[in-house]
């Protein structure tokens, strides 16, 4: 399945776009605020091959994808369904996950600069040794200059200009032009302002306002920026309401820009620059307890913050680590408490009865290592939630360790086996030291008291009474043979020989197709409309008998947009067998080339045993097509 067939498949089972109130994403998922989470087909997103698992946090529904399959597919939602409405994302969820939101979407899209920024550094590091400069015939003194300008270059700009970067993110993120936000940030650091780093070294002495107001840049600062893109990006929206159209285009940057500038250098910059610093001295004194005690804090339970997606809000801390004395403390303790996650799961896999655990847990081991660790903590250890304690276990041992060992790294946002980038110097045997223990310590304690068999049966139960109370029909207990007729006329075809992988595989239910021959579709049984796309493509029906039905007319058919296409009931509707449901334009569609292969599934087996399919190979509107037992 490729990426836009993938996106097309996500947007149509969390309940077509007109669900989807807004979709952002991270470095591994895709998080969608929806109307209604109900109409999520959770398990059928779950069984696509492409997605490692699912979960709900902060009010939004996150999809785990991994690192750049998730860039892609969120590009081809947005192509799909628009840009998404902020205005509207505000909305949903209480305040403090409308907060947690708030810091990930500003933060979130300017961390690959930033990690870029920090492999830059670790690259410059590894070349600065003095053995990898004697294998090159040079020594430091001896480096051009022009080499070491090149090497500043790369290390120093992102974070130089750090303010524009977050004025630009939140000028996006709260309604405003984008282009006025980065100039507003570009100000914050202006060479006319003196720079922040050389009155923090007492080299020059900083502007004085009205005779008490000290002002300097805001090189390196984060909260300065983000507060007053905040305040200005709201700004700049009332004026926009507030003045008439023809003055708009004058009246609205200039008021942003004054009113933001001086909001920002005069009053909010000084005292947010002050708690911004303080917060950070708060921060590294916890991180450096003596004794390792706030690594080992840190690493226990610093993996909670994921869990209650909270975590973001250490992407601010370690940008301002980052920007403010180049290094970032947090990293190596957090990637321990990562790598830990993967131990765990490892023995979780190595132990597993069922194969269907040890198909999650194996894969979810190289994805922890890789530094994506949804799939571990929420496909298995969380779930079997000794393992979780384990792992907590683990990253507090190896958290103890990377503070006391004073680890520190030149990034953020990377961690396990690709995290040794960010420490290309004396450092990596530490690094890798540390990582093997926590890896050690979570393998060895979930191995002996962490998992069992019985934890594996029980949980399976749990999991069937959950299953069995989320289904709106009673199973088939008596054993009755529900039939189901033919709702076109055309070719019988094999489920598995349909030109979709998500049908042929039989990952959305057993079935039949059917090629047509006449544009029309009837009801094959008596029953409800559960589900009626926008597109009018594909339709759900729950019979009397509690067997749920998917019809899909054509291949990629959504593309249309409902051309072609004209329905005759609605969802809600109460329906008879032969009644006319859909008519579709056969010729319409085979002209624009597409598929006319109709499948037509069983999507809740699990209630039921077998089906049988008719053995004829053509077959007429109302003839026997299915038999269910």
């Amino acid at each position: 399945m490729g990426d836009k067939e993938l996106a097309q498949k996500i947007i149509e089972l969390v309940g077509t776009k007109d669900n989807i109130v807004s979709v952002r994403h991270c470095a591994t998922r895709l998080r969608i605020v929806v109307r209604d989470k109900d109409k999520i087909q959770v398990k059928m997103i779950e069984s696509i091959e492409k997605v490692k698992g699912s979960f709900f946090n902060s009010g939004q529904y996150q999809i785990i994808l991994g690192t750049g399959l998730v860039n892609r597919i969120y590009n081809e939602v947005i192509n799909i369904i628009g840009e998404s409405n902020n205005a509207d994302e505000v909305k949903y969820g209480n305040s403090f996950q409308r907060a947690i939101r708030m810091f990930s979407d500003v933060f979130v899209p300017i961390i690959p600069v930033l990690v870029a920024t920090g492999l830059f550094m670790g690259v410059r590091g590894l070349l600065m040794q003095d053995a990898v400069l004697a294998i090159l015939g040079i020594d430091a003194a001896n480096i051009p200059e022009s080499m070491l300008t090149f090497s500043k270059i790369l290390t120093d700009t992102a974070f130089a200009f750090l303010p524009a970067l977050v004025c630009w993110s939140t000028f996006r993120n709260f309604g405003g032009s984008p282009v006025i936000g980065m100039v507003l940030g570009l100000m914050l650091v202006s060479p006319s302002l003196p720079s922040a780093y050389d009155v923090g070294a007492g080299k020059i002495e900083p502007l004085l306002f009205f005779d008490y107001i000290k002002v300097s840049g805001y090189q390196g600062s984060v909260l300065p920026a983000f507060v007053t893109g905040v305040l200005a990006a709201k700004f700049e929206c009332w004026v926009r309401k507030h003045i008439p159209d023809v003055v708009d285009l004058i009246i609205t940057p200039f008021l942003t820009l004054l009113v933001g500038i001086v909001l920002a250098l005069f009053v909010l910059g000084p005292i947010l620059h002050w708690l911004e610093l303080e917060l950070l001295f708060l921060v590294k004194s916890i991180l450096f307890l003596p004794f390792g005690i706030g690594g080992l804090l840190y690493g226990c339970f610093g993996q909670l913050f994921g869990i209650f997606g909270i975590h973001h809000i250490f992407n601010f801390l370690e940008i301002s680590m980052l920007a403010q004395d180049g290094w970032n403390y947090l990293n190596p303790i957090g990637t321990c408490g990562n790598v830990a996650q993967a131990g765990a799961v490892l023995a979780v896999a190595m132990k597993a009865v069922s194969n269907k655990v040890k198909q999650v847990a194996y894969p979810s081991c190289l994805s922890a290592l890789l530094g994506i660790t949804e799939p571990a903590v929420f496909g298995v250890n969380l779930k079997f939630i000794r393992p979780f304690v384990c792992a907590m276990i683990g990253g507090g041992v190896g958290g103890f360790l990377a503070s006391n060992l004073q680890l520190k790294a030149t990034g953020m946002s990377i961690t396990g086996i690709p995290g040794t980038l960010l420490y290309l110097n004396e450092q990596l045997p530490f690094y890798i030291l540390v990582n093997v223990i926590s890896f050690a310590v979570a393998f060895t304690i979930t191995w002996f008291f962490g998992y069992n068999s019985k934890m594996e049966t029980g949980t399976e139960k749990v999991e069937q009474e959950e299953n069995n109370a989320m289904n709106k029909v009673d199973l088939n207990e008596d054993n009755k043979v529900v039939e189901i007729a033919s709702p076109l006329k055309g070719e019988v075809l094999p489920l598995n020989e349909v030109k979709d992988e998500a049908f042929a595989s039989g990952i959305l239910g057993n079935g039949i197709a059917i090629n047509p021959k006449e544009g029309v579709l009837v009801s094959p049984v008596n029953g409800v409309v559960n589900a009626l796309l926008p597109t009018l493509h594909a339709i759900g029906i729950t019979t009397q008998e509690g067997v749920e039905l998917l019809i899909h007319i054509g291949m990629d058919t959504v593309k249309l947009k409902g051309e072609g296409f004209k329905a005759f009931v609605k969802q809600g509707d109460e329906i008879k067998i032969g009644q006319k449901l859909i008519e579709f334009d056969i010729d319409l569609l085979k002209s624009k080339g597409y598929c006319l292969d109709v499948p037509i599934v069983i999507t809740n087996m699990m209630n039921y045993t077998e089906v049988v399919c008719t053995k004829e190979t053509n077959i007429n509107i109302g003839e026997n097509l299915l038999s269910i037992k």
